[in-house]
């Protein structure tokens, strides 16, 4: 026998055995199609329309003109500077940026606002300030320079001055997207691996670590992304010494400045690939990290 409640509801619901109509939901946003028509749009007026003019500029050059301008001593020197310079520091940014989120997660300390505050002036601060600071600081004659210099360490004005430049505007990045993540991870599965007789290192390694991997990921690649063409914060500090501490974006700049437009686009359309089949690699390894963890929680 079905209950009151269920005989009210039933009467109210049909009609002759016909169910009522149900009420379409409101919804904040438009639809599916209307969200991705619009999305299309933005994205061809803001990234696809200005990076296909970069590339039908390069189509004005031959293959001969093209692979002349993109392959010459000084423009492959600049690769490996600007991509070797970046991976290490974003590599050391992965590293560290780690460790200061880690602090700013699971310490409380005294001026530890401050510090958090801190975290964000790379973001905040023209990039040419930061470059003409970090000069001042490590040049010969700077506060930290006049100590290395001495011993043989030369800071400022060569390859070590790029990496700390990229280092400085790389930090933020990291520590961004893991602070959140840290946030978010459930203290009871460490408490759970401590009962079970867990080291902290194999906490770590095996609670922990699995979790914010992906977050980890994706702060290096915006980490390197960031450092690839960053221009402002390195041209002082680097020395621009052709075949020694030039970046690449001071080769597409000095192109300009030559009226070399087609060439400038060359080298641009080359940092665009390799940049792009970077990220795509990284954001594979994003998507293959969060499958390998949800299988290892199953």
């Amino acid at each position: 026998m079905a209950s009151a409640p269920s005989a009210v509801l039933g009467g109210d619901a049909t009609q002759h055995g016909k169910a009522l109509p149900r009420r379409a939901t409101r919804r904040v946003l438009p639809g599916f199609n209307i969200t991705l028509g619009f999305t299309i749009l933005y994205l061809s007026l803001i990234v696809l329309i200005p990076l296909s003019a970069l590339v039908f500029k390069t189509f004005t050059l031959t293959w001969p003109q093209f692979w002349e301008a993109v392959t010459a001593p000084r423009v492959v020197a600049s690769y490996k500077l600007t991509f070797g310079a970046s991976l290490i520091a974003a590599t050391v940014n992965a590293v560290f940026g780690l460790l200061v989120a880690w602090v700013l997660v699971r310490y409380t300390f005294p001026g530890k606002k401050i510090v958090d505050a801190l975290v964000d002036l790379p973001f905040a601060l023209p990039t040419a300030v930061a470059g003409i600071s970090l000069t001042a600081l490590l040049a010969g004659n700077g506060w930290i320079g006049q100590y290395t210099e001495p011993l043989g360490i030369q800071l400022a004005f060569n390859p070590n001055g790029v990496v700390i430049a990229l280092i400085f505007i790389g930090l933020p990045f990291v520590v961004r997207t893991v602070q959140p993540v840290l946030e978010d991870t459930e203290k009871e599965l460490e408490e759970a691996a401590t009962c079970l007789g867990a080291t902290r290192w194999q906490t770590f390694s095996s609670v922990i670590f699995p979790s914010i991997a992906p977050a980890l990921l994706t702060g290096f690649a915006m980490a390197f992304a960031r450092a690839v063409g960053e221009y402002g914060s390195v041209i002082f500090i680097a020395g621009n010494m052709p075949m020694v501490s030039e970046i690449t974006p001071l080769i597409i700049i000095s192109k300009l400045e030559q009226y070399d437009y087609a060439g400038a686009t060359a080298v641009a359309t080359v940092m665009l690939v390799f940049s792009f089949a970077l990220l795509l690699l990284i954001n594979g390894l994003q998507s293959w990290q969060r499958q390998r963890s949800g299988g290892n929680l199953q």
